[in-house]
């Protein structure tokens, strides 16, 4: 299961309602791709629902992960925080067991499993 927090779902909201058009019936896509210092980066997109999509329900969003990812980003809570750093959206993931000092990529165990191997 994947949630957003109500400051996430506030900032979502805010921006859909400020777009044009039908941007109001995409959902937050959750993603994972491979990079950065530590293995992987998230990507957090409004985007379309696609075939193979797992879908979360969190303050009335839809939260569209793709079954690849899934794995990476199960538990996973999305916040959104500011701070004197900048402000932006934060995934608060219990898989990680390792991030880059910046906080942009990560590492989860079974990435750790499959390089001990």
């Amino acid at each position: 299961m994947i949630t957003i927090t109500d400051k996430g779902a506030e900032k979502v909201q805010e921006f859909l309602s400020s777009q044009p058009g039908e941007v109001g019936m995409a959902g937050l896509r959750v993603g994972v791709r491979g990079g950065g210092c530590s293995g992987f980066q998230y990507q957090l997109a409004f985007d379309e629902q696609r075939d193979g999509d797992v879908i979360f329900e969190s303050h009335g969003l839809k939260l569209l992960v793709d079954s690849e990812s899934l794995q990476f980003v199960r538990g996973s809570e999305i916040d959104y925080e500011e701070s004197l750093q900048g402000a932006g959206f934060k995934v608060n993931n219990p898989n990680v067991v390792a991030a880059c000092g910046c906080g942009s990529s990560f590492r989860v165990a079974e990435e750790e499993q499959v390089s001990a191997v």
